[in-house]
């Protein structure tokens, strides 16, 4: 049985909960801000003529990568 006491007992642990999950919806709000930026670099270095192939090369990451890269 849930009582006062109990939460009362676990209030740290509720909080850190509390602020976790805070931090995750921030982190996740910057990752597509991250994601929009990427995708806005990689169309100017393609409307500059690179290629989708050597903007992967250049990165590291296959080509396929930055088609979906392109899609966010």
């Amino acid at each position: 049985m849930v009582t006062d006491e109990n939460v009362a007992a676990h209030r740290e642990t509720f909080d850190r909960i509390r602020e976790v999950r805070a931090q995750a919806i921030e982190h996740t709000r910057l990752a597509r801000q991250f994601a929009l930026e990427r995708r806005d670099l990689i169309r100017g270095l393609i409307e500059e003529g690179l290629s989708q192939a050597d903007i992967a090369r250049e990165l590291g990451v296959t080509r396929q990568a930055i088609q979906k890269m392109l899609a966010c």
